[in-house]
């Protein structure tokens, strides 16, 4: 399945300004070897009078470990106190919390932090493409999907490579009945992941809804064919069952890139 572009990982790569980036660093090492030793790494920090960047540390910590409302936590504070510090950092770390919010099932709290993400007015291009689609990941869970609309058309101009920002806008276009716009939008997503079962799945689930069983069933092939272990793989295998009249025809149980 396509990952979204990781925002937790992305803070981590573009690397701090501060003058305690050294620490930072080391920080982010005990990361690498265990999360929890990260965690304990950004707490002694945190407790010597570390600030945005301690914060951030903690957040990633958590992110490694999975453990998300504790990683959004982390990083909502580090943001606050970047807004106080005004350092510039606050946008990224704003997108650090709506991710890894995202990440643990809690769209309305990730749709609050990306808001806060946005007003900074400080991200552009790709990144900013990047929490237009996250936020539109999390308004789709919440079934604001005309909303999510505007922050997908959002996605795709600004991070067009992202095949991600495709896939879910031709989902989200099939949901809607623009199945014109789900076609081309599929399309872009099949240009850029090729063997990617995900696309493949929802190229069928457009055919099928045009009629087209036969591509339909070509796609859903394709998705076992290419990733034959993941869960586009047997929600394609299910699919294809129905098609066949083998089982008894429901509504599909996914959509992907959810």
């Amino acid at each position: 399945m396509i990952l979204p572009f990781f925002l937790l990982v992305q803070a981590a790569a573009t690397g701090p300004t501060l003058p305690d980036e050294a620490r930072f660093d080391a920080c982010i090492a005990a990361v690498a070897r265990a999360p929890d030793e990260g965690v304990a790494e950004a707490e002694r920090w945190q407790a010597a009078g570390g600030g945005v960047l301690a914060r951030q540390c903690l957040g990633l910590a958590h992110a490694a470990a999975t453990r998300w409302p504790a990683a959004a936590t982390s990083f909502e504070g580090a943001a606050r106190a970047a807004e106080v510090a005004r350092d510039g950092r606050a946008a990224r770390l704003w997108a650090q919390a709506g991710n890894a919010w995202l990440a643990g099932g809690a769209p309305a709290q990730a749709v609050t932090a990306l808001d806060a993400a946005l007003a900074q007015g400080a991200t552009e291009g790709e990144l900013l493409g990047e929490v237009h689609l996250d936020r539109a990941r999390a308004l789709v869970a919440l079934d604001r999907l005309s909303d999510a609309r505007v922050d997908l058309d959002a996605a795709t101009r600004l991070a067009p490579r992202d095949p991600l920002a495709w896939l879910l806008s031709a989902t989200l276009a099939r949901r809607q009945g623009d199945l014109a716009r789900a076609q081309a939008d599929i399309g872009e997503a099949a240009t850029r992941a090729p063997d990617d079962a995900s696309v493949a799945l929802e190229a069928g689930l457009i055919a099928a809804n045009q009629g087209n069983d036969a591509a339909a069933r070509a796609a859903w092939n394709g998705a076992i064919a290419v990733q034959p272990g993941s869960p586009a793989a047997a929600q394609a295998r299910s699919l294809l069952a129905q098609l066949d009249g083998t089982a008894v025809p429901a509504a599909p149980a996914i959509e992907p890139g959810r």
